[in-house]
């Protein structure tokens, strides 16, 4: 009888090419684009100094492009809100990387720390605002690239619901 127990492999796996697959210049998959947020999330000061703060509206910088991708870096004062909108037919990563930022869907509220990570599929619909007392910053992933974010106009059933 056969179990996960009764495999075994012999030899060097590294010597078995076909079985490894090339490592990638440019993310092309869910774990790869959380990972390459993650990654500049990790390294400050590939986005630190560019961060500007605007108390007029939300500030945002094209931090990096690749083949269908881009990376955005954005801050938010206290205040500033993005309004109910989806990101048309892109999906994308968003990593709050300072400060805390709330995240409202049809499905309820959240309060995203530094380090929280949100992924989202094409037609998600949802608002980020920050609720705080001090300024945030986060940093967003689209692919494909982002082309359009259409704007929804909120049905509130309740005081600061969205459906």
């Amino acid at each position: 009888m056969n179990s996960d127990s009764d495999l075994q492999i012999a030899g060097d796996i590294l010597e078995v090419p076909h079985l490894l697959q090339a490592p990638r210049e440019h993310p092309a998959t869910v774990a790869e684009f959380v990972g390459l947020a993650r990654a500049i999330a990790a390294d400050r000061s590939q986005w630190e100094h560019l961060v500007q703060y605007d108390a007029t509206s939300r500030w945002y910088h094209r931090l990096r492009t690749g083949p269908g991708y881009e990376v955005w870096l954005l801050s938010w004062v206290p205040g500033q809100g993005s309004g109910l909108h989806d990101h048309g037919p892109s999906s994308g990563v968003l990593t709050v990387l300072e400060g805390t930022l709330t995240e409202r869907t049809e499905r309820g509220t959240r309060a995203l720390g530094a380090g929280a990570q949100r992924v989202f599929a094409p037609g998600y619909m949802h608002e980020v605002v920050n609720d705080a007392l001090e300024a945030a910053v986060s940093l967003h992933v689209y692919y494909p690239g982002l082309t359009e974010m259409p704007m929804h106009t909120p049905q509130c059933t309740a005081v600061g619901q969205v459906p």
